[in-house]
């Protein structure tokens, strides 16, 4: 009927109060580090031991980490990374121009854009003497960004040319032929690389050309109308028969008789009735005839 006594004191230790810090949402591609805190030694789910690890989830993702405190208590805590997928940009525009134009390039795809130019606008007009490539990145709402660039190709200017004589003599025509292209029109309407016109007076004539890619330019020619020199035969046109005359041819510079002679004058016996024709040639080379 003998009794004794004795106690013990359990200590019940509070369990440790893990927290995950570190950005819980990220755009695919990126990284971000998740530290843990609240204990002494820590266990992630990845298989990691240190109090922090650095991931790069392609989706989004569940990380867990138990934290064990000096008392070897231990307690859990998670956090889920939110992956945002990358915008898709675009850029929509005419890509193709001709020296001297323009294009407007429109940027899509997100919320924000900057371009390699400097701009910060979707859209953008442009006016490059050369072929050059535009970027522009693109950020979302989420705040994620992606990139695009186009190229504007700079087709130079068609070379446009007109052959053709310039000069011609009243009631002469003449063919102009414009070359440098794959289309034309004239400044008369015709749409033929060649147009033979007949001016009555000096006239100029314009073509513009179009190449293979639509680039355009212009170039003209100025048809100069000489007049036709104004022949003139002096001398006795009545003589007595056996006697002869001298008939003398002016208004040009070169001449031709009908009766074969290239002298301004001629002495001529007629035994009948007889008409001399001469040809008159002047400087310009243009011709009138007279008789007497």
């Amino acid at each position: 009927g003998c009794q004794a006594s004795t106690s013990v004191t359990v200590t019940v230790n509070p369990l440790p109060t893990p927290s995950i810090t570190g950005d819980t949402e990220i755009c695919n591609g990126a990284t971000t580090r998740l530290t843990a805190s609240g204990g002494t030694s820590y266990t992630w789910s990845t298989g990691a031991t240190t109090y922090w690890i650095d991931v790069n989830p392609t989706a989004t993702t569940t990380y867990n980490v138990t934290v064990t405190d000096t008392k070897g208590c231990q307690a859990s805590a998670i956090v889920t990374v939110t992956v945002n997928p990358l915008p898709t940009p675009s850029i929509t525009g005419d890509t193709e121009i001709c020296t001297g134009a323009s294009t407007t390039l429109i940027a899509s795809g997100g919320t924000a854009y900057v371009w390699n130019n400097g701009a910060t606008e979707a859209s953008i007009t442009v006016s490059p003497t050369a072929t050059t490539t535009y970027n522009v990145t693109v950020t979302d709402g989420n705040g994620c960004q992606a990139s695009t660039s186009v190229t504007v190709t700079v087709h130079p200017l068609p070379t446009p040319s007109i052959s053709g004589d310039i000069e011609i003599c009243t009631g002469a025509s003449t063919t102009l032929t414009a070359s440098g292209g794959t289309a034309y029109v004239w400044s008369n309407g015709a749409t033929e690389a060649s147009i033979t016109v007949s001016p009555t007076t000096t006239t100029t004539y314009n073509v513009t050309v179009t190449d293979g890619n639509g680039c355009q330019a212009s170039t003209s020619v100025t048809v100069t109308v000489n007049p036709l020199p104004t022949p003139n035969i002096t001398g006795d046109t009545e003589i007595c028969t056996g006697s002869s005359t001298s008939l003398t041819a002016s208004g040009g510079t070169t001449y031709v008789w009908s009766n074969g002679a290239t002298s301004s004058s001629i002495t001529v016996s007629p035994t009948t009735t007889t008409t001399y024709n001469v040809t008159v040639t002047d400087g310009k080379g243009c011709q009138a005839s007279t008789s007497v």
